[in-house]
């Protein structure tokens, strides 16, 4: 009897995953618990950051088989995650998290400063600093061109250009994206303080004019004629974007876009962060090239913060020092978080400030403008 009960135990322990961990394994599993520690007490970016940490722990733990496909030679099914995870590889949760946040999307500050446009597309420059510096250290244009659109600060962009060109880096890439995006209110104030006056950040602005609701519904069907004309690889991003956003303005599916807005992303969010975490087991993340991707993450989106900022300062001395050249930061995609960065800085030299609305403008347009980005990297190395 003791033979046996031993050897049961034995075979228990030799089909547990406590047999087969690794300490890489064990190191991600920690990495995990920094994620959820800083989702839910530092708050950064909890919606995508807690599920995506999930992600991470669910596939460090051995022996599941939830991110296997299925055997080619079984009819056994593949993992759980493995399912879940086509909708990352086949484009679909980016293009459904873009419906949702065109649902969300007011555009009546852009429209209302069509010159906001000019601050989204000056905060992509870290996009294009990022991606030549990931090419002299070594990268294949395909790879810097999935480092360098952390700099637009758009997850969903992020991941939809990643999974096209280099599927690889998605783990690095995504936990990149996100991660700095939830860190704007640490990385943009500085960066803001230093390359602006105190007489700049005190410049109080005129209120934006009142948009009709005939151009609010014209918007979304002008900009996905021109820039999916210019840029048919993007339709996908672009599309959802301004379907959702017609939803919005509309005034006549309600339903569909309260649906938009908040069954349908919450679910898709889910499923995304989750299976992109996943994706980061620990024989594919902890490689040298991961602290390069992280570090280059990190310069594109201060150059993007950068570029934004020198184009307001540029528009602030064309008008007369009718533009406060805060609000070019706010041209990173990070909606509306980018936006609020700017209104606090801009209260912090003048307490009768006001710049969330005028930030907006820049803010929305940037996230067309991290869309046409990944757009014009798809038509040159896709």
């Amino acid at each position: 009897m003791s033979f046996s009960f031993l050897d049961t135990i034995q075979k228990v322990w030799s089909q547990s995953g406590y047999s087969a961990i690794t300490w890489q394994q064990l190191l991600m599993i920690g990495i995990a618990f920094v994620l959820v520690y800083l989702a839910v007490v530092k708050k950064f970016e909890p919606l995508l950051l807690l599920p995506i940490a999930f992600g991470v722990l669910l596939a460090n733990l051995p022996l599941t088989g939830l991110m296997s496909p299925p055997p080619e030679s079984a009819k056994e099914p593949g993992g759980l995650l493995y399912y879940l995870y086509m909708g990352v590889k086949l484009g679909i949760y980016p293009s459904l998290i873009f419906l949702g946040v065109g649902a969300m999307t007011d555009f009546g500050p852009l429209i209302a400063r069509p010159s906001s446009l000019f601050l989204g597309a000056a905060a992509q420059l870290g996009i294009y600093i990022a991606f030549i510096v990931a090419i002299a250290l070594g990268f294949s244009p395909q790879q810097a061109a999935s480092i360098g659109i952390i700099g637009g600060a758009d997850g969903p962009t992020a991941i939809y250009l990643t999974t096209r060109l280099a599927p690889d880096l998605l783990p690095a890439i995504a936990i990149a994206a996100y991660s700095y995006m939830a860190l704007i209110p640490l990385i943009q104030p500085p960066i803001m303080r230093l390359l602006t006056t105190k007489k700049e950040r005190e410049i109080k602005m005129e209120q934006l004019r009142e948009v009709s609701k005939l151009e609010k519904i014209a918007f979304p069907m002008v900009v996905t004629v021109i820039v999916v004309l210019l840029l048919p690889s993007v339709a996908p991003l672009i599309g959802m974007l301004m379907l959702g956003n017609l939803f919005r303005e509309s005034g006549v599916v309600e339903r569909l876009s309260n649906t938009a807005q908040n069954a349908l992303i919450n679910i898709v969010t889910i499923f995304l962060g989750t299976t992109v975490g996943a994706t980061a087991v620990a024989e594919r993340f902890l490689r040298p090239e991961t602290l390069k991707i992280i570090a280059l993450g990190l310069m594109a989106f201060a150059f993007s913060t950068i570029g934004g900022l020198l184009l307001g300062k540029l528009m602030s001395w064309l008008s007369g020092g009718k533009i406060n050249p805060l609000i070019g930061s706010a041209g990173v995609s990070a909606v509306p978080m980018a936006a609020r960065v700017s209104q606090v800085e801009g209260q912090k030299a003048n307490p009768s400030n006001y710049l969330l609305m005028h930030a907006m403008g820049a803010n929305v347009a940037g996230v067309i403008g991290s869309a046409v980005a990944a757009g014009i990297l798809l038509a040159l190395f896709g």
